[in-house]
């Protein structure tokens, strides 16, 4: 099924099924109060275990950390997919070999960390170039902020022009890292000098075709996680469907903002096309910390090795300028995070009935993503029909399910 006819799909059966408006439903529901992850909750298989042990891991797009020497690629890798808190990465060694790290959600986040070390040539020939870049999705280049990034910006420009070569498709992301040691004025002029002279340097060379994004990041706080999040969204083919769907859910359910996270590692993996506030991002990845704590310590069961983070888990957060914060889980490893104003969560069933539908099609993009590309016979959906008082509305003419 090519990918118009998924979003086609996918938009048809969204659209039928979210026909209740905004208004039509008051409902209210009990109300749950609900840090840092334990070390051993980490991704696993939801949806189907088979489909995703089948797939090697030479078919997951790579994301590629490289650097200089001490410049803390392997601090970000830790933070973001490891739980590793920030000042433990001060006790790190530094890399000597590839290491590679792979992150299996099974739903959307799969994909491989390569973390490479600062003071090997990997273009050496006594490397094989080709095979290292050739499956690789994206390539994060780490530039510490707070030394003297001349000879980083020589490697950076060395190193896009010849992957480049390998592999056009490559996307290309630098890091402007350890900018919390920086003011404010000092972050600004430093992305712009940086950013300033890697594309002047690639215009020169003749690479003007080349696409950098540049980020101000640090494990100190959560801009390396809306940085990652960036970067993770462009390795996922469904991210328009995605964001899609969280456009109609929110405009059905009178909710501000909703994030698809991604529990283990804080990255949202898409959200809806109103413009991300840092400050909002901020308490989602908050919220997320306080639920997983709590239902690790208080949700744990006789069998240690079940997951406290499970299809009943969800959370509400009522704070004191009239916002509220509401998360749902979506499966083991996805959690939607929605900010709203506080009268609008008077229609909780409203909501509620919405997330199961917006659950329900995350399920088909995840079926669809892993339906051979054989082409096979045609196959009708069904939908279930949006309900009035109970009664299943009469579908419009013209419409089949």
């Amino acid at each position: 099924m090519s990918q118009e006819e998924e979003q086609f799909v996918l938009m048809k059966a969204i659209q039928l099924m979210l026909q209740k408006s905004y208004e039509d439903d008051t409902c209210s529901g009990p109300i749950m109060n609900v840090g840092s992850f334990p070390h051993d909750f980490g991704y696993g298989d939801e949806f189907d275990a088979d489909a995703t042990s089948s797939q090697s891991s030479e078919n997951k797009p790579c994301i590629h950390l490289m650097g200089l020497r001490r410049s803390g690629k392997s601090s970000i890798a830790k933070v973001v997919f490891h739980k590793m808190s920030p000042n433990e990465t001060l006790f790190l060694e530094s890399t000597n070999k590839i290491v590679k790290d792979d992150i299996s959600n099974s739903s959307f986040v799969r994909f491989q960390i390569w973390d490479f070390p600062g003071q090997v040539n990997f273009f050496d020939a006594a490397f094989d170039a080709e095979s290292i870049f050739k499956g690789c999705g994206a390539l994060i280049f780490v530039i510490d902020a707070q030394d003297d990034y001349t000879t980083a910006l020589e490697c950076l420009h060395d190193t896009v022009a010849r992957a480049y070569k390998i592999n056009p498709g490559i996307k290309f992301e630098v890091f402007i890292h350890k900018v919390d040691g920086l003011s404010d004025d000092q972050k600004i002029e430093t992305q712009r000098d940086v950013h300033q002279r890697a594309n002047d340097n690639l215009i020169d060379d003749g690479l003007e075709n080349v696409q950098l994004s540049f980020y101000l990041t640090s494990i100190y706080d959560h801009s390396i996680f809306e940085a990652f999040s960036k970067v993770v969204q462009k390795l996922i083919p469904q991210l328009s469907a995605l964001e899609n769907l969280l456009n109609i859910f929110i405009s059905n359910s009178g909710i501000e903002k909703a994030f698809l996270f991604d529990v283990v590692s804080k990255i949202y993996i898409a959200t809806d096309s109103s413009p991300v506030d840092m400050l909002s991002y901020e308490l989602c990845c908050d919220m997320i910390d306080v639920v997983i704590d709590i239902s690790c310590i208080y949700g744990a069961e006789e069998d240690i090795d079940a997951s406290t983070f499970d299809s009943q888990s969800s959370s509400l957060i009522k704070l004191n300028n009239a916002t509220v914060l509401y998360l749902k889980e979506v499966n083991r490893c996805l959690a939607l995070v929605c900010i709203l104003r506080e009268n609008s969560f008077e229609r909780q069933g409203l909501i509620d009935y919405n997330f199961h539908i917006f659950q329900q099609a995350i399920h088909q993009v995840f079926d669809l993503r892993n339906k051979p590309t054989n082409p096979g016979p045609t196959t009708t959906t069904s939908v279930e029909r949006p309900q009035v008082n109970g009664i299943p509305e009469k579908p419009n003419s013209g419409q089949q399910t």
